[in-house]
């Protein structure tokens, strides 16, 4: 199992006020996501583990991808990998934020 980190600039916080979300199963191809409010604000903190060794340089493209494109400041997101495609990865992150700007239930 590979554990990578990141730490990144992320000036914008997500709407709502629900304190955290889970998408997506780790399941053959898949990813689990869980977000959570509580991070330092304008940074974003990404845990990911992995089966699939040696792929560092393209997840830091995808992660740096979405903290440019979807309010993530102040989120700390773990990402436990089945083994999904980098547009995979893109979509769980981007259902994660839209679920954690929902109302509360």
């Amino acid at each position: 199992m590979e554990k990578l980190s990141f730490d990144l600039a992320a000036p914008n916080a997500p709407t709502g006020t629900r304190p955290m979300a889970l998408v997506g199963v780790v399941a053959s191809g898949n990813l689990e996501v869980l977000l959570e409010r509580g991070g330092a604000p304008g940074r974003c903190t990404i845990e990911v583990n992995t089966a699939a060794h040696g792929f560092r340089p393209l997840w830091e493209a995808v992660t740096a991808d979405f903290v440019a494109r979807r309010a993530a400041g102040g989120l700390r997101i773990a990402i436990n990998d089945g083994g999904a495609r980098p547009d995979t990865v893109s979509l769980r992150l981007a259902q994660g934020v839209r679920s954690i700007e929902e109302p509360e239930a």
